[in-house]
């Protein structure tokens, strides 16, 4: 299975990225052996994943919510909370 993530920063910024083992990035991210941008920003907290049959349909996904506003990325992690 593929993920697509969006992780809480410390500092309240909001990181996406995707992968296909979602505990061991997590723990990458929090170790400082993540992605650049949470480097300095950790701990790292997930609040929203989608799940996905193929790489391809998770880094795609990856790419249009990294286009999102912070309300937009904000939205869709309020809506899918409710359901």
């Amino acid at each position: 299975m593929n993920y697509v993530y969006i992780l809480e920063c410390i500092d309240g910024t909001l990181y996406t990225g995707w992968t296909n083992d979602i505990e061991r990035r997590l723990i990458s991210h929090n170790i400082g052996k993540g992605a650049k941008y949470t480097r300095g920003r950790t701990p790292v907290k997930l609040i929203y994943i989608e799940k996905y049959p193929t790489k391809v349909e998770a880094m795609k996904r990856e790419f249009q919510i990294k286009k999102f506003t912070r309300q937009k990325k904000l939205h869709l992690i309020e809506k899918n909370s409710r359901t």
